[in-house]
């Protein structure tokens, strides 16, 4: 089934739209309704991302189970990080050449196998387990690394394409839905894949994520034909300088990038995590697991209540207003650190010799950055939409996943090093302020006369 002459990218802008609820609250559902292709697109994705979860979860058991080695379960993720910063980049230029739905459902196809080969792979560890043996580690990692590539090229197109499929409108009450998928994605994905390879091991928790994939498929098979607009236009080298060309002249789009990567590298939390559980608050992997699940909490729950977004129009002071208290819940993170690391308090009877009060003020804090993250991530991906022409679309994209991969692992040497150095409360104390300045300062900086501020943007006349 495809869509016939009559899609929202044919339509006006304002047709199909639904008007923004004065008293909204709850999340807009309009997008879903205006177009069932981002209908089918988003319920798929959302199914498919929760597999996807359980999978990177249990990549690391199955690896650490083979090694017993915390360093070979670090490579998963280390392993992927330049070949998925080069398929951002290059995958962006692909989605701006060729027709997305053809590309996403080359790379939707690719990343398929290579959870089949995930199967393949944990059936070839029970065999050698039956015969005194193990298998290998490093197929696993080969197979996860194609998978991240695939996974990127699927995600810059994606978000190439909404613009294409929805009205101009209904942008920032897209990017709002896809935060619940997103929490949804990160709460229920690894609570499933520990049950599930508790229960019927690694191979039966890799095929349920083949499985679920399939509804990630059919939304993309059910695309209509996106080719490029405009004149045709040949992959290469030149496509890529074209794309950072235009980026020197869309200084609204770097700053977007720039505030991005000042929260991520200052406020990672997440390597504090096991020196936390292990000694601060106790509980060990339960408190890892409820200050992880914390944060996508807060995702989601903003998500939920994302109805007034559509009437927000000046997404530069949305951005830095969500980035401030971003780096207030990091300075409340360093200081919940700082106090509990200074009172020689007990930990308080209970499941795992827990510190509650410590570990629930903490679950607040890392609520509360999913939370204002979301609020900031909605507008980021809602300006990188409209503000950039159809034709840039898919090399901003490939842009912002660079940034979004790598932002992270700054993020985690950042808050590894300084917590080695220093103490735990040290890195988020420091980060949280730094962001607080640092986007003060910036998001009011005219980078050329003729240009207006960063606060000055209007998504009802969107400029790069």
């Amino acid at each position: 089934m495809t869509e016939t002459d009559d899609t929202p990218a044919q339509r006006p802008a304002d047709s199909g739209a639904a008007p923004a609820g004065k008293g909204r609250r709850l999340v807009d559902l309009a997008p879903l309704k205006a177009s069932p292709a981002f209908a089918r697109l988003w319920i798929g994705g959302a199914i498919a991302s929760i597999g996807a979860q359980m999978s990177i979860v249990a990549v690391g058991l199955q690896i650490y189970d083979i090694t017993e080695s915390t360093f070979m379960v670090g490579l998963v993720g280390g392993a992927s990080l330049i070949p998925m910063i080069i398929a951002g980049l290059w995958g962006g230029m692909l989605a701006d050449v060729f027709d997305r739905r053809r590309l996403l459902i080359v790379s939707s196809l690719v990343s398929w196998a290579s959870t089949l080969g995930l199967v393949a792979l944990a059936l070839w560890d029970v065999a050698a387990i039956a015969a005194g043996g193990r298998a290998e580690a490093w197929p696993f990692l080969v197979v996860t690394t194609v998978n991240a590539v695939a996974a990127t090229i699927s995600g810059a197109t994606r978000s190439a394409l909404v613009g294409r499929i929805l009205p101009h409108e209904l942008v920032s009450r897209a990017s709002a839905l896809n935060g619940i998928s997103i929490g949804i994605a990160l709460t229920v994905g690894p609570a499933l894949a520990g049950v599930l390879v508790a229960t019927s091991g690694f191979v039966w928790t890799f095929a349920i994520d083949a499985l679920l994939f399939t509804a990630g498929f059919l939304g993309v098979w059910m695309l209509p034909a996106l080719p490029r607009l405009g004149e045709k236009a040949d992959a290469g080298w030149a496509m890529l300088m074209e794309g950072l060309r235009f980026l020197r002249h869309a200084p609204n789009l770097r700053m977007n990038f720039l505030v991005d990567i000042i929260a991520m590298t200052f406020f990672r939390p997440y390597v504090l995590f096991p020196a936390l559980g292990a000694t601060l608050v106790g509980g060990g992997a339960l408190a890892v697991g409820a200050l992880t699940a914390a944060g996508a909490v807060g995702t989601m729950l903003t998500s939920l209540f994302s109805g007034p977004v559509a009437r927000v129009h000046r997404h530069g002071v949305a951005i830095w207003r969500a980035n401030t208290v971003f780096g207030l819940f990091a300075v409340a993170f360093g200081v919940i650190v700082l106090v509990a690391t200074r009172l020689e308090h007990e930990p308080v009877e209970g499941w795992g010799g827990v510190h509650w009060p410590t570990l629930i003020a903490l679950c607040l804090a890392m609520a509360g950055m999913g939370a204002s993250d979301e609020v900031s991530a909605i507008f980021r991906q809602t300006m990188m939409i409209q503000a950039a022409p159809d034709q840039m679309r898919g090399r901003m994209q490939g842009v912002f996943i660079v940034v979004v991969t790598g932002g992270p692992r700054l993020g985690d040497m950042y808050a590894g090093v300084l917590a080695t150095a220093v103490a735990l409360w040290f890195p988020p104390l420091l980060g949280g302020l730094v962001i607080v300045a640092a986007t003060a300062v910036l998001v009011r900086v005219r980078w050329k006369p003729d240009l207006r501020r960063f606060l000055d943007y209007d998504a009802r006349e969107p400029r790069p």
